[in-house]
């Protein structure tokens, strides 16, 4: 299992091991024991850029997904996920949480989006996306020691 990390913001410092850790848990609880997972986190502006590019939308958002699904000696490479730190702060505060939990939080979105959920579609499959969420945010919480 390989996670990359790419930091293109200077708002805050990240601790990428707990980043790394988190992601591997993930993957561990999809059952995706040999994927390649890259995580960027940028600024609004940046987002706001990517968001207008790729789908088409003129403002920023906390998290995109880019799919790339392949297989190469062995490895899955599931794609990248971007996330928008200014977001993350700020939705984090609005859910009363901490900012590493909503890194979590849009990890697991962003990773299931990968792999083919989508809560766009109808709401049936919303539906399906957000139970999803919050069975590997309720797994991840059980394998970390503190909870």
């Amino acid at each position: 299992m390989k996670i990359l990390i790419k930091d293109h913001q200077r708002r805050r410092s990240l601790n990428k091991r707990k980043i790394t850790e988190t992601a591997r848990k993930i993957l561990c609880i999809l059952d995706q024991p040999t994927a390649e997972l890259s995580i960027m986190f940028v600024g609004d502006k940046k987002m706001s850029e990517l968001n207008a590019l790729y789908r088409g939308v003129d403002k920023s958002t906390d998290v995109l997904a880019f799919p790339q699904i392949s297989e190469k000696w062995g490895v899955r490479i599931l794609g990248d996920i971007v996330i928008s730190v200014p977001r993350a702060e700020s939705q984090a505060k609005m859910y009363g949480w901490g900012f590493h939990d909503e890194v979590s939080r849009l990890l697991i979105h962003g990773t299931l989006h990968l792999l083919g959920y989508d809560h766009e579609k109808t709401v049936y499959k919303a539906g399906k996306m957000r139970k999803k969420e919050t069975e590997l945010s309720n797994a991840i919480k059980k394998m970390d020691p503190k909870h």
